[in-house]
Order: structure tokens, then sequence, then C-alpha cells
């Protein structure tokens, strides 16, 4: 299935353009990249863009909503369509879904390479990603909502999140510093811009997903 995308070169953010060369019908999937290259895709193909559909409500996923709309007048569906199922992945966001279909995975933020979408409560991030995510099949390809593509296969292997929670990781049991405050570091991760991503305990027993650089190692 032809696939086309964009990249922020700021928010390192995502937007796609996927097509079937049968029919000619398109769809977007999230709007927070430059969107020119997905529209000469659409004119070069002669596509006919149908649907835009959105992963999270976050702004760098939701920028080209209403360029999009204006130009093609596609509908905006949060509930998957166009052959894909949208899986509730909660976690980085309260309303975020993953589109499944079509031995794809457009994961969002939840799960990106080598890491998963930053919270403040860790379980049901988790859960999104282990209970879910990691239960579709192996050679799935997974189009995150950051950076590059990635396998679910890859990611069970090397995703150090996913190494710690299904056992197979030992955790770091280090002693650091987030925002002035003594937690543990579990897990670390370089996370897509390169600033790291942590799993990190608190002295009351809770966990979070945070970004790396608030981490004082």
């Amino acid at each position: 299935m032809p696939i086309e995308r964009s990249l922020h070169p700021g928010w390192l953010s995502n937007a796609y353009l996927v097509w079937d060369e049968a029919g000619g019908d398109a769809m977007f999937v999230d709007s927070g990249a430059p969107l020119e290259p997905l529209i000469e895709a659409v004119e070069r193909e002669r596509l006919t863009p149908t649907t835009l559909l959105v992963t999270h409500g976050h702004p760098d996923h939701i920028a080209g909503n209403d360029e999009l709309v204006s130009r093609y007048g596609v509908e905006v569906l949060t509930a998957g369509g166009a052959g894909f199922e949208a899986l509730p992945t909660p976690g980085h966001s309260d309303d975020h879904v993953s589109l499944f279909g079509r031995g794809l995975c457009f994961s969002g933020d939840i799960l990106c390479r080598d890491t998963v979408g930053g919270g403040s409560d860790v379980e049901p991030i988790r859960r999104s990603v282990m209970e879910v995510l990691m239960k579709l099949p192996l050679e799935t390809r997974v189009l995150p909502g950051h950076t590059d593509e990635t396998t679910i296969g890859r990611e069970w292997e090397e995703n150090p999140f996913v190494r710690y929670w299904r056992g197979d990781a030992a955790p770091l049991d280090e002693p650091v510093r987030f925002r002035d405050e003594d937690v543990t570091l579990l897990v670390w991760s370089p996370d897509y811009d390169a600033k790291g991503k942590a799993l990190v305990r608190f002295a009351d027993g809770r966990e979070a997903v945070v970004g790396g650089s608030r981490i004082q190692r």
C-alpha cells in the first residue's frame, strides 16, 4: 500500500498520505507536518482524498486539519475508518488511538522507535503498549507519530521499555533527580529527539514516563 510521509523539522512529527492503487482513494493520517509533499503526491498520483484519520488531538498532530478539510472536504475521523481499526491506546493522552489495518499500524505517540509516549501515570501507557500493540503480528509495520518507521517485532526485541515490561531487562535502579525531586531511574531510552525518555519511580511508588531532558543523572 503506497505511503507518503512528511516530517516536521522542529516537532519531528509525521503526517501521512495512504492510498489505494486500484481505486485512487486516499486518506491522510495526522497533519502536524508540512502538507506540501502530501499535496504533491495527491496531484502526482491523481488521488481523491476522502478521509483524515487522527491519532490524538495534540497540536503537533492536528495543525493542518483545517487546511486539509478546506482543500479536499475530507471527513475527520478519530474512531477508525477507510479499512483501519481504531485501537484505544490511552496513556500519552486520554483520546489516543492507534490505527491498525492492511499490515500497518499508525501508532501516534504511544509507540515510537525505541520509546513510548510520555505520561504522568505509567499504567495506561504500559497496558496500551504491552496489551494492545505488542499483541499485533510481529511483522506489522509501525508508522509512528514521530520520526522513523519500525515494526512490532523490532520493538518487542529492542525497545527498552518493552524489554523491561516483559521481564527481559532489569531495571537500572539509578538514583537521579527529576524536577528537584529524588527519584529512581528504571528505564532509559534514546527517544526520537535524542534527548532521552525515562521511566522513573517516585518515593511514594508512583511511576511516570518523562522527558530525559528533565532528568539530572
